[in-house]
């Protein structure tokens, strides 16, 4: 199965991500990741929706969100020509000499330390599933005691405007 990225924008308001999610649910599609947030425009939210499937099940998706009021339009990510992201905090053991340890993987991939406890730091990571799942691979070893990641956010390149 294909994975597909889909850039959804929507009226702000509640009762939309409700209305979004059931419509998944009620077709039985599972949703990989999503993630909301208001646009430029405090009228709208912009949600990005990472699925699995193949043409047809995207062609379903997105006729079916067309067909809700709420959605003002809806694009598929091209990952070529899109910005992916996604945010990792994870709070990883750091006694004694490990300390230096994390502190330099986490140099090497570009995570802030964000938070400093005793026997413990958490990282701010952003970046590819990839560098952020690879950041992880490397932190195991330390001790990760907690762990969340956001999901992709997109954003196409260049000129191009989700309106």
């Amino acid at each position: 199965m294909k994975r597909y990225v889909i850039s959804v924008l929507v009226e702000n308001h509640s009762g939309v991500l409700s209305r979004v999610s059931g419509l998944f649910s009620r077709r039985g599609y599972n949703i990989d990741s999503l993630t909301v947030g208001v646009t430029e425009n405090p009228e709208r939210s912009r949600m990005t929706i990472v699925v699995r499937g193949d043409e047809y099940i995207l062609e379903q998706i997105e006729k079916q969100l067309s067909k809700l009021v709420e959605v003002v339009s809806i694009k598929h990510c091209d990952v070529s020509t899109t910005v992916l992201r996604e945010l990792a905090l994870i709070k990883v053991s750091a006694v004694g000499t490990a300390r230096v340890g994390v502190i330099e993987t986490a140099n090497i991939f570009r995570a802030r330390v964000v938070d400093v406890a005793v026997d413990s730091l958490i990282l701010e990571a952003t970046g590819s599933e990839d560098k952020i799942a690879s950041l992880i691979r490397l932190l195991e070893p330390f001790g990760i005691k907690e762990l969340v990641r956001t999901g992709l956010t997109a954003m196409e390149r260049g000129a191009g405007v989700l309106e």
